[in-house]
């Protein structure tokens, strides 16, 4: 009785000092339990995240303007080209005996154009001698006229004098309609800028810039990628040679689930870790905008729903994120890489979709736009060439 009555008064201090640990042990978990709720409403349930995420940019698909046979390629795979810079070339031949063509034929149409300015002006000193064949013509008629009531002449001599005006007259009429007909060639405008010289002056222009054409430029700066051009290959206009990817200005698709997009608005705030750093690089960022449709819509293939068994699949909506350049030059990424996107949907006060079209170009280039100045500067030294003192 006594042991029993020991080891109950035993067991009671080990009996509560467990109950207390029990109770602070569930405290604890209460208390992290709290502090997860807290940290859910008040941070996580105002963060859309996603994996499925990855860096897109601009493809650069390089062609030739013009067909040839490539005679020299000056880059290649993972090299860096700037913008302007000659990345094929193609024989010259064919363009440059086109060119000499149409600058032959240029100069023969400013020179024709001055014949014609000419015989207009000699049409019109015919015009002054017609005129005064015709006075002289008529004087002879008003002389012989009262000649014949005295029967000084045969009326003969008269009705020659009444042929010969009326020959002069006819000859003035030829004169002045082929004077006309000169003056349309050349007048309202001086010898460079003749109807016929602009023809051929655009002919030559359009076979300037073909010789120009023969080197294949780079439109943007960027690295090569994906390059098919071999040395000899004959090439067809708009025939893909090679892709130049500027790296400076990329961007992510991010996939998010369409019960995610609820909470998503453009230019909310998005922070963006790449695999290719490990996470330790986070990529400041915001959202630029939401696609029209669905991954599935826009797809080779797309799903029929309406026929056969159906299964209801969560779809995705790429969602594009807009890098901070300095991060980009900081810590490079190529296109292709996994990432993991997280916005935060703290405001919730931006648009759904884009409000407003676009001011400025998405992109452009001015790598193309000297051909035309320097062409008609060329074109226009031809025409000096052969002007003489015709202007």
């Amino acid at each position: 009785m006594n042991a029993t009555v020991e080891t109950a008064a035993a067991d009671a201090p080990t009996n509560g000092k467990r109950r207390r640990i029990l109770l602070i042990i569930g405290a604890v978990f209460l208390v992290l339990g709290l502090l997860w709720l807290l940290y859910w409403i008040l941070i996580l349930s105002k963060r859309e995240q996603t994996d499925d995420a990855y860096v897109n940019g601009n493809k650069v698909v390089i062609s030739a303007q013009i067909s040839g046979t490539v005679v020299a390629v000056l880059t290649d795979d993972t090299q860096l080209v700037k913008a302007g810079q000659p990345l094929v070339r193609l024989d010259p031949i064919d363009a440059a005996t086109a060119l000499s063509r149409a600058a032959s034929t240029l100069a023969q149409t400013v020179r024709q154009v001055r014949q014609e300015k000419s015989t207009a002006n000699q049409y019109d000193a015919l015009i002054t001698t017609r005129k005064l064949e015709l006075a002289q013509a008529e004087t002879d008629l008003a002389k012989r006229q009262p000649l014949l009531s005295d029967q000084a002449i045969a009326p003969e001599e008269l009705r020659h004098a009444h042929d010969a005006v009326e020959l002069a007259r006819a000859a003035l009429h030829q004169a002045l309609s082929q004077s006309i007909a000169a003056h349309a060639l050349v007048d309202g405008a001086p010898v460079s800028d003749n109807p016929a010289v602009l023809e051929a002056k655009d002919a030559y222009r359009d076979a300037w810039i073909t010789a120009q054409r023969n080197a294949v430029l780079a439109p943007v700066t960027g690295y090569v990628a994906e390059r098919s051009v071999q040395l000899g290959q004959h090439i067809q206009a708009g025939q893909a040679l090679m892709t130049v990817i500027p790296l400076n200005s990329l961007w992510v698709d991010a996939n998010f689930k369409e019960v995610q997009l609820r909470s998503l608005r453009i230019g909310q705030p998005a922070e963006v870790r790449s695999d290719l750093y490990g996470g330790t690089s986070i990529f400041h960022g915001r959202v630029k905008g939401v696609a029209a449709g669905t991954g599935a819509a826009f797809s080779l293939l797309p799903a029929q729903n309406a026929s056969g068994n159906w299964i209801k699949v969560v779809q995705r909506v790429p969602v594009r994120i807009e890098i901070d350049d300095k991060d980009l030059q900081q810590h490079p990424l190529r296109v292709g890489l996994s990432a993991t996107v997280t916005v935060d949907t703290t405001t919730r006060d931006g648009p759904v979709l884009a409000p407003d079209i676009p001011a400025t170009a998405a992109s452009d280039t001015q790598v193309y736009t000297q051909d035309l100045d320097k062409a008609n500067a060329e074109a226009d030294a031809v025409i000096r060439r052969n002007l003489g003192g015709d202007r």
